[in-house]
């Protein structure tokens, strides 16, 4: 296993190692988290998890851009974006 890339399986794997439970409920549980997370930001909430960090949505707005190919001007439509903020915690265990 890379344990410089992981997949929601290898999290799954390694879940079920851990707590000793079945590879398919770790699987469960381990996507039932993430499916929980991408809920609370869709309906725009915010989820702190404390000790790692927390994950917000932010409004990018409209602005103005550059085709790098024809050097024309367009405009980028506003848009919305996940940003994570490492709790320090976490921060200190990846230094």
């Amino acid at each position: 296993m890379n344990i410089m890339s992981r997949t929601k399986k290898d999290i799954a794997s390694a879940v079920s190692d851990q707590l000793g439970m079945t590879k398919k409920d770790a699987e469960a549980a381990v996507n039932a988290v993430f499916e929980e997370i991408a809920s609370t930001l869709k309906d725009g909430g915010e989820v702190s998890l404390s000790g790692f960090g927390k994950f917000v949505v932010v409004e990018k707005p409209a602005r103005m851009g550059i085709n790098p190919a024809t050097g024309e001007k367009i405009e980028i439509a506003a848009s919305k974006a996940v940003k994570f903020k490492p709790a320090k915690a976490f921060k200190d265990e990846v230094k």
